[in-house]
């Protein structure tokens, strides 16, 4: 029985938390008394204090995060109240700022902020000797990396063969974005290169075939970058995916010249935009070449093989919704496979609130503390403008309307996919779950009827679709006179959500 558990509650099953990893192989002796627990959202607060109790812990440690504060706040309630010896510690974004006046900091016994990497271990030693620190936030300085255990031999066979392996070459990040939590970093640090590609090799010889990087600025250190990207491509086969977060306007030769050398499907890169508005960017403290972004991002589009996902956020200080139109228009045009156009959020620490008084930015009182107006977008705007992004997650990032986006979004793609929205919310007035089956329908009746598409040119391109989606029956648009559905087609179709595939080929 483990005296110390580690545990988060992860949104998915197949997410695994890295940071209860490094606090595991970092606990020094105490590694063989401590054991990671990770749940998902929607099991029950009292089964998992059940299950974690089963195990008699004298500490438990939590991950908090902005997706699962209000769940693990009632799992810790069901802990202090049913076993009230057990110490509970808490880490995590979501406490290490503006933790006063909150419930779960209120009944927890320690929180550490920050980095935990050496001071969990810290604290546990204290605790099991019967010492009793003097604080209860507990705030560390961050680690040199260099005297860090790297984590990944804390990934076990199942994480391997179920879950998204993530990984970390650097911490940190040199930019000062203000809706950002790295914008109170003071610059990134790398991680020792030799070291950490001696892990890698360590986890592609036991399996592990997707490697999601975290770090904020993959390209930052050009000649680092193309050490990890050549180390992968010695070992390249059909299964090998790589995913990298990267910066939009730092793209030099040699870096583009080792993208080229990727096969299809073997690399996804992730690219903040977030506004071309450079007053926006001024004032959120964002430095971005915005020529240079686009230039690299068509050359990306053009000339490697990755799947490109942009993003763009909605709701930031100072931009209205024709800045922004003329920014998504602009994003559309250059051509990446997603656009993941995402909503501000306020998240606790980051430097954005800053703005709330001379901007007017209200934001959603509980988590995951979505904007919901500005003194340049009002509420009613703002809901359409959410709308416009579920919908738009749902049709066009879902890669299952690639025939029939051209003909929605023509010469003017947000003006058009927001008529579309709008009509879509008020004939259906939902948001989410629709049936897969029905949105095709939908689309039909929005396409020729809202957006005057003309119904031969909508339906061949909806059919098409349909086809590749390999569904039973026909949609009602589809059917003719005297046409009857096959038996199974009565059968309901799939609700409809993005399909993000772990590989993306064209």
């Amino acid at each position: 029985m483990p005296k110390i558990i580690l545990s988060t509650l992860n949104a998915r099953y197949s997410h695994s938390a890295l940071g209860l990893r490094y606090l595991l192989v970092n606990m020094g002796a105490l590694e063989q008394e401590t054991a990671i627990r990770e749940f998902t959202l929607e099991k029950w607060a009292t089964d998992i204090a059940e299950q974690l109790l089963a195990e008699s812990p004298e500490i438990i440690g939590f991950g908090v995060y902005i997706w699962n504060i209000q769940e693990t706040t009632r799992l810790v309630g069901v802990l202090k109240s049913v076993a009230p010896g057990v110490k509970i510690v808490l880490g995590g974004p979501e406490v290490s700022y503006e933790w006063d006046k909150q419930p779960i900091v209120e009944m927890a016994d320690y929180v550490i902020t920050g980095q935990a990497d050496h001071a969990f271990r810290e604290l546990c030693v204290e605790l099991l000797d019967r010492n009793t620190p003097d604080e209860k936030i507990l705030q560390p300085p961050p680690p040199d990396l260099k005297t860090l255990t790297l984590p990944y031999r804390a990934y076990s066979d199942d994480d391997i063969a179920n879950r998204v392996i993530y990984v970390e070459a650097s911490r940190g990040c040199p930019f000062k974005c203000e809706f950002c939590l790295s914008a109170l970093d003071k610059t990134s640090w790398p991680f020792h290169l030799p070291s950490f590609l001696e892990q890698m090799e360590n986890l592609y010889n036991r399996g592990v075939r997707h490697f999601k990087f975290v770090d904020r600025t993959f390209n930052l250190d050009v000649k680092s970058s193309n050490a990890i990207l050549e180390f992968f491509l010695q070992r390249m086969d059909d299964k090998l995916f790589l995913h990298f977060e990267v910066i939009p306007d730092r793209l030099p030769e040699a870096l583009k010249s080792t993208l080229q050398r990727f096969p299809p499907g073997s690399l996804q890169l992730e690219i903040g935009i977030q506004s071309f508005n450079p007053d926006v960017q001024q004032l959120i403290s964002r430095r971005q070449n915005d020529e240079k972004s686009g230039e690299n991002l068509r050359w990306l589009r053009q000339h490697s093989p990755a799947h490109l996902h942009a993003d763009l956020i909605i709701g930031l200080p100072g931009e209205d919704m024709a800045s922004f139109a003329e920014g998504f228009d602009r994003l559309y045009a250059m051509n990446p496979h997603e656009i993941q156009v995402g909503i501000l959020k306020r998240l606790r620490g980051a430097p954005i609130h800053c703005h709330s008084k001379t901007h007017q930015l209200c934001f959603k009182p509980d988590p995951p503390y979505d904007i919901l107006s500005t003194d340049c977008i009002d509420f009613a705007t703002m809901q359409r403008l959410n709308r416009f992004a579920r919908y738009w997650d749902m049709v066009a990032n879902s890669g299952r309307f690639r025939s029939s986006l051209p003909h929605i979004l023509g010469e003017s793609p947000f003006e058009r996919f927001l008529s579309l929205s709008d009509w879509l919310f008020e004939h259906t007035g939902q948001v989410h779950r629709f049936a897969l089956k029905r949105l095709f329908d939908l689309l039909y009746e929005g396409m020729t009827g809202v957006l005057g598409t003309d119904p031969e040119v909508a339906e061949n391109a909806l059919r098409e679709d349909y086809q590749k989606a390999s569904l039973k029956g026909l949609p009602a648009f589809m059917l003719k006179p005297g046409v009857k559905l096959n038996e199974s087609s009565n059968n309901e179709t799939p609700l409809c959500g993005p399909t993000r595939q772990s590989r993306h080929r064209e």
